[in-house]
């Protein structure tokens, strides 16, 4: 699940987005649930302990969702705890499941999965979903994706989002320019940021975040795959994208030499959402996260899937998991039910609407309180219909040096220190090193 940055400064999917509760979200850090043998008690409640990874609208959202659980399945008791931010948790849970003491459920980002999932702790939910036991076959093909490593379940889908384009429409007008449609290209693209940049005004016509972390890198990969590439070559031992990426770098290169796009160095992007808000600049890459500060900050907004090279649309989907680890039998079944429970239409539509994400399933998607929300929301529904064609990152422990190593190329040509391919040849060289690394 993630959580809605609220306020024009608020940072946006990789902190306050998918950030963690502080410690006053309440609950022990340690892996003993409830103090009881197996986290059974005397009565046979059981009591499990989720690191939830929420912070504001969305943890009173999760306080409300836990206190139906209750009223449903007495005899389950959820302590919501962890104390850490959802950027740690991988940190967090890795540690817990070095010394023993690990909840029965965390919040862990898509990309980290592959690295938690090497513990014979998490909980192989293979048969549990075959059993259909959850919407499994319901549940968007990115989001199947972002939880099954080698063919199997290794925790269930938590939130779904993926990228599209949002236009400051009246940037737009007053620079007698027209809004882009689908099935534009990024040859357009850049084109329309060229033209819609004025530096007398201080606008530009799109923004990158350069801190090189993981949100600096998830937008190219819709650009490395509409152009054929993939993130790991199909041998394994190599980067797949060692042309595609320099093509890729190359729309940003262009972007800077127009010197159209706002550059942003801070995690997050936190100071390119404020451009965008303060009405300075046209065009923004970003999720539906967004749209919430859109709204509170009165843009008329104009919402487009992304560009191609081909005509054939492409977008990245981040879904993100609850992971289920192994405290012995009674807790781990029960920390199942009540993610199922979590994930299921009834109560992920509601999470949908008030908590900012988009559906998890088609089911979830056709709930009579999701689609009355999309109907209000303008442009939510292209996000929407973006996800039965999204493509996820590869769920492989090496991702995250992948993604260092990009990141790290992808700065170096937003800062004009290094051409596309002097760039990706740096990237390919570490990211090729990590994937021979035994696992």
């Amino acid at each position: 699940m993630t959580a809605v940055p609220r306020g024009p400064g608020a940072p946006a999917r990789r902190s306050v987005l998918r950030a963690a509760a502080g410690a006053a979200a309440g609950g022990a850090v340690s892996g003993c649930a409830g103090g009881a043998a197996d986290g059974v008690a005397a009565d046979g409640t059981v009591t499990i302990q989720v690191w939830h990874g929420q912070t504001d609208t969305a943890l009173k959202v999760v306080k409300s969702l836990v206190a139906a659980f209750h009223r449903t399945h007495p005899d389950i008791r959820v302590d919501l705890g962890g104390g850490v931010l959802a950027d740690a948790m991988l940190q967090k849970a890795t540690a817990a499941l070095a010394s023993g003491a690990y909840p029965d459920v965390a919040f862990v980002f898509g990309s980290d999965l592959a690295s938690v999932a090497r513990s014979p702790k998490v909980v192989d939910l293979t048969s549990y979903v075959r059993a259909r036991r959850t919407p499994w076959a319901s549940y968007w093909p990115s989001a199947r994706a972002a939880v099954t490593i080698n063919g199997q379940v290794r925790a269930m889908p938590a939130v779904v989002d993926c990228l599209a384009m949002v236009c400051n429409k009246k940037v737009f007008a007053r620079a007698g320019v027209e809004l882009p449609e689908p099935g534009w290209s990024w040859d357009d693209f850049t084109d329309l940021a060229r033209r819609l940049t004025d530096a007398g005004e201080g606008r530009f016509g799109t923004g990158w975040p350069a801190a090189g972390d993981e949100d600096t890198v998830w937008r190219l990969w819709p650009l490395i795959w509409g152009l054929g590439g993939e993130v790991i070559a199909e041998d394994g031992k190599h980067i797949g994208f060692t042309q595609e990426g320099v093509r890729a770098l190359e729309v940003l290169r262009g972007l800077v030499r127009d010197k159209s796009v706002y550059v942003d160095p801070k995690p997050a992007g936190e100071q390119m959402y404020k451009v965008f808000l303060s009405g300075r600049m046209a065009m923004v890459p970003t999720g539906p996260w967004q749209l919430p500060d859109i709204l509170q900050a009165k843009l008329d907004y104009h919402v487009v899937p992304l560009p191609t090279f081909d005509g054939d649309p492409v977008t990245i989907s981040g879904p993100d998991t609850w992971t289920v680890f192994d405290n012995g039998e009674h807790r781990a079944r029960a920390a199942r039910t009540f993610v199922s429970w979590l994930t299921s239409p009834a109560q992920d539509s509601r999470w949908d609407v008030e908590a900012g994400s988009l559906p998890l399933s088609r089911g979830s998607e056709d709930s009579p309180a999701w689609r009355e929300h999309a109907t209000r929301t303008r442009g939510l529904s292209v996000f929407t219909e973006a996800l039965a064609s999204a493509r996820v990152r590869p769920v492989h422990p090496a991702y995250p040096s992948i993604s260092l190593a990009l990141g790290q190329a992808i700065v170096s040509v937003l800062l004009d220190r290094a051409s596309p391919r002097a760039a990706i040849r740096a990237c390919a060289e570490d990211a090729n090193a990590a994937l021979l690394i035994p696992r």
